[in-house]
Order: C-alpha cells, then sequence, then structure tokens
C-alpha cells in the first residue's frame, strides 16, 4: 500500500515521458498469457494522439499455472527474471537470467508463484542483408560491461548483441552513489526504463523527478534526459532502446 497521502500519485504523464511509479499499478489478465496476471507500464496508448512509444514494457507476477508459448505475429521479447525463477522449455531461469526470444520462435515460458519476469516487445523490422536472431538466453554476470566512456563509477552492461541483425538493445547500468549520466542525452532512439534498485534522480525533458526501485519510465526520441544515483548504495536500472534502423523507414512502418 503506498504510503503518500489519499489522491497523490508519484506518476506523471507527459507528450514526451512518463514516470510510472509503483503506487498507482493496476494488476489485470496479460493477452497472449495464461493464467497470468501483470501491469502493463508501458505502450502504444500511452499517449496515441502524440509521439506514442513505439514497444510495449509489462511485468509478469508468477502464479500457478501462468505461462506463454508465443508473441504475437512478427513480435519479439525480451523477457528478464527480476526474481525467483522461471522456465523455458525446461532450462531454468534463475534471478538476473534474460531470455531473447525472437519473432516466429515457438516455447514454453512458465513462470511460477514467488516469479516476477520485466517483459520487452517490439514489432521486428527485418534489415536487408541480415537474418532474425536467434534465441538468446543468459545471466547479468556473464553480460559483458565496462566503465561507461571511461567512467568506472557507471557500468554498463549490454545483454544483447550489437549487431545490425538486432534492432533493440537491452541493457543494465549500475551506478556507485554520486554517479551520473556524464552529459544530458538527446537522442533519436526512444527508451523503457525499469528501475531495478537503488535511487536517484532522474531528468526528463525539463523536469526533474527522485526515482526509485520499481519505478518505470517511458522517454520518446529527442526527450532530454540525465540521471544521478542518491543514496548510500548503488543503483541500477534495466533499460530499453531501438537500434540500427533508419528513423524514416521505421516512421513510415
Amino acid at each position: 500500500m503506498s504510503n503518500l497521502p489519499f489522491g497523490h500519485t508519484r506518476t506523471a504523464v507527459t507528450t514526451n515521458h512518463a514516470l510510472i511509479a509503483p503506487d498507482g499499478h493496476v494488476v489485470s489478465p496479460l493477452t497472449g498469457w495464461e493464467g497470468a496476471e501483470g501491469v502493463v507500464l508501458i505502450s502504444p496508448v500511452m499517449n496515441a494522439d502524440r509521439s506514442a512509444p513505439r514497444f510495449t514494457q509489462y511485468l509478469v507476477h508468477g502464479s500457478y499455472g501462468a505461462m506463454t508459448q508465443d508473441a504475437a505475429d512478427g513480435v519479439e521479447r525480451l523477457a528478464y527474471v527480476l526474481e525467483g525463477e522461471v522456465q523455458l522449455d525446461g532450462q531454468e531461469l534463475t534471478t538476473d537470467s534474460f531470455a531473447f526470444l525472437p519473432p516466429g520462435d515457438q516455447y514454453q515460458l512458465q513462470v511460477p508463484d514467488g516469479a516476477t519476469l520485466l517483459v520487452f516487445e517490439k514489432r521486428y523490422e527485418p534489415r536487408a542483408g541480415t537474418e532474425t536472431p536467434q534465441r538468446i538466453t543468459g545471466h547479468l554476470n556473464d553480460a559483458p560491461g565496462e566503465p561507461f566512456l571511461g567512467d568506472p563509477d557507471a557500468v554498463l552492461a549490454t545483454l544483447l548483441p550489437v549487431e545490425p541483425a538486432f534492432d533493440m538493445a537491452v541493457n543494465v547500468f549500475q551506478f556507485n552513489p554520486g554517479a551520473t549520466l556524464p552529459f544530458v542525452e538527446t537522442h533519436v532512439m526512444e527508451h523503457g526504463l525499469y528501475m531495478r534498485s537503488g535511487q536517484g534522480v532522474y531528468r526528463l525533458g525539463d523536469y526533474w523527478y527522485p526515482v526509485r526501485e520499481g519505478d518505470s519510465i517511458w522517454m520518446a526520441s529527442y526527450c532530454p534526459q540525465w540521471f544521478v544515483a542518491m543514496g548510500k548504495q548503488d543503483a541500477s536500472y534495466i533499460y530499453y532502446k531501438d537500434i540500427h534502423r533508419d528513423p524514416l523507414s521505421t516512421h513510415s512502418s
């Protein structure tokens, strides 16, 4: 239950960004999943009349019999285990494991009671001269991590290969207390973000938002953005971005 006064929320939705705080989560059944409930955090209907998100980000709360067999036609998924253990075709994926599931892949992903998944989905955009990527599973501990632009207090781990066949990237950013992004970023890629741990302040456009574990953020293309980790513990977030595709073809599709 939220400790905010009645009638208040930290959630904010604007034309080029959104902060979705857990105090307003409404759990509901999930399309494409059997026996599962969750929260759709970011989706194209969020801002349908302006710069709508071009992807979906949602939570899956495990329960007895909760499972999915595939995504909609042409849709790729990345599922990240926030808590507990899930099974992908009999393979056990523990906390901080992930699975990239390309469009057309057939599988059985089971999410038992006590497990929570973070899922990113987008419609895959083929690229001439490349083949559709294959399924990938892995763990955060094994993902390549490097100091961001040489800063050892801000380490970026990449979960997926940075190759032209992939039209999405999902990374995990880890910040020591007081560490920041080195400048206010403004770029063509859009983001979906989930605060995995800790707290800080996120600048989105001309607004400054205190954020903490469990918060989600949408950043439209060209939304100015910046982050500083605050408090006495490390802060980390998982984020999605679109990559390797021509903005003209993306916009027209």
